[in-house]
């Protein structure tokens, strides 16, 4: 809560103005009882009651206005702080990636970047200031009545005291867990959910539907379970809330006739601290139904602030923004490199020369991705040194190592968007005969101008009316589009017939004469091209 808290610092002065305004607003919505209650003590005057008719008008329309001006103060500093923490977020995500989030569950990521943020929003605008609201108009309303007699004072604050802080505390610690299994709970549920869409063509075609539909009905239920309890605590905290007002109340009117019994306070004194009571525990209920909302909001707040505490495996390195003035090649000198215990690369060297095709063909996990991850320093090398020019990539500024290479991945992903912005994420700033003549190489333009919106033509979300290797062969157009020095293909013709493999890597050969190409397949007929070829295997030495 501190945390979430500290977020606010930039706005603190709105958020004084809302707390001013919101005492201001209870205080008129509690003296507009105790005025009228003064009616019955000073009599039915003519004069006097229109004197207090007048002051209670005046105290309802200042309560609406003054409400509104707390309310949009609030929300103000809200959705502000729901902004500034998704800039956060998406930061963050950003320097996690690729390492720290490769394999990572995606459902439960795009609960927090969503329904967990928007969760906060209950937090900026209905928690803060309603806890200095309630701690100042208690404050204020215990010197009011305690001005009338010392223990009535003191009566008044442990029944605020019992009402706002021991019902909230004792309702947060029993819902705490629960609220945090919850989240995570609804998390998991996201991410079953969207992988059961993306794998909606084979649940059908294996006839695994009603296992999936069980499955997901199972969740939902625990789900539903989890939220009935959560309400059932709700339900008792509003109760218990209830029930300590109603005492309170009566106590406040039975302990101040004894003290008018007493002689200690007259008859006045008995209506208006009663009245008083009755009417001022709405602070300290708005205090006390946060607890039903805080257990969930705070989970939400642990899981944001825990992604944005993340330390990414990878830092990147500022620096210029220029493209080196000359590449010399590419090394990798005694690398040894393990995903946590498993064990890819040991003490494995490979020099890849400048204006060379080198291939590297291999079985799957004999660690032939991960040698291109490294080189693009979406890794780091446990041992060993990886070097691109000359100097070893720990050293080289991030955006000068992405310029120096051009990087196609074995699976291309397409963003919902024309077909020509998804190649132009190649290079952002191209004109439309650059786009095309990297289309042109990458052996996809007939494709595209055969379809009826050209270029312009959307493709859908995941690239779903793209076939796979209309896919990949986008992202090599994407590849010759940014024009790198230095080409990374990750099985760049594995979802190619034998047909467009041999047009593709005709075109990589003749477009690439003075680039440098680590081309990785675990086909041969893709190593045709190649310069020299390293061939690898699990747990094996270069050769």
């Amino acid at each position: 809560m501190a945390q979430l808290i500290g977020l606010v610092y930039p706005l603190l002065h709105i958020m004084l103005a809302a707390v001013i305004f919101g005492v201001a607003g209870y205080l008129c919505a509690i003296f507009l009882t105790i005025f009228a209650g003064q009616v019955l003590v000073d009599g039915f005057g003519t004069e006097s009651v229109i004197r207090l008719f007048g002051i209670m008008v005046l105290a309802a329309v200042l309560r609406g206005m003054l409400h509104y001006i707390e309310q949009y103060c609030n929300h103000f500093i809200a959705f502000k702080l729901l902004a500034i923490i998704r800039h956060k977020v998406f930061a963050a995500l950003r320097k996690l990636c690729p390492a720290k989030l490769d394999g990572r569950d995606k459902g439960n990521l795009i609960s927090i970047i969503t329904t967990d943020i928007e969760l906060l929003e209950v937090f900026y605008a209905h928690t803060i200031s309603p806890i200095a609201i309630a701690l100042i108009t208690s404050v204020i309303m215990v010197v009011f009545i305690g001005s009338y007699h010392l223990q009535a004072g003191l009566f008044a604050l442990a029944a605020y005291f019992a009402v706002g802080v021991i019902v909230p505390a004792w309702n947060g610690k029993r819902g705490g867990m629960k609220g945090m299994e919850f989240r995570t709970r609804f998390g998991e549920l996201n991410s079953f959910v969207l992988d059961s869409l993306r794998g909606l063509d084979e649940t059908i075609q294996y006839g695994q539907g009603k296992i999936r539909e069980c499955q997901m009905t199972e969740r939902s239920e625990k789900l539903t379970s989890m939220q009935k309890d959560l309400s059932k605590m709700e339900g008792v905290q509003r109760s218990l809330t209830n029930l300590l007002i109603l005492l309170c109340s009566f106590g406040m009117l039975f302990f101040t006739l004894s003290l008018y019994q007493n002689g200690e306070m007259n008859i006045d004194g008995v209506l208006t601290c009663t009245i008083a009571m009755m009417g001022s525990f709405g602070p300290v209920v708005a205090l006390s139904s946060l607890s039903n909302n805080l257990n969930q909001t705070l989970a939400s707040g642990e899981r944001v602030l825990s992604l944005l505490e993340e330390e990414p495996v990878v830092e990147e390195i500022p620096g210029e923004d220029r493209q080196p003035e000359e590449f010399c090649g590419a090394e990798i000198e005694h690398v040894s490199f393990a995903y946590e215990n498993d064990r890819i690369l040991n003490d494995y060297s490979l020099t890849m020369e400048p204006g060379k095709i080198v291939g590297i063909h291999g079985v799957s996990g004999s660690g032939k991705s991960t040698l291109l991850k490294l080189l693009m320093r979406f890794w780091e090398a446990d041992k060993g040194n990886v070097l691109v020019s000359g100097q070893n990539v720990k050293e080289i500024p991030t955006k000068n190592l992405r310029d120096t290479q051009s990087y196609v991945t074995q699976e291309t992903h397409v963003f919902h968007d024309s077909i020509a912005n998804n190649i132009a994420i190649g290079k952002p700033r191209a004109s439309r005969e650059e786009i095309i003549e990297a289309a042109k190489k990458a052996s996809i333009h007939d494709f595209i101008a055969s379809l009826p919106e050209g270029y312009d033509t959307k493709v859908g979300e995941l690239g779903d009316s793209l076939s796979g290797g209309e896919k990949q062969r986008i992202g090599i157009a994407r590849a010759f589009l940014h024009d790198a020095p230095m080409l990374l293909l990750d099985e760049p013709t594995s979802n190619l017939d034998s047909l467009n493999e041999g047009i593709v890597l005709k075109s990589l050969e003749e477009s690439c004469k003075e680039k440098t190409v680590v081309l990785v397949s675990h086909r041969k007929s893709t190593m045709s091209i190649a310069d020299k070829v390293f061939h690898m295997s699990v747990g094996q030495k270069n050769k």
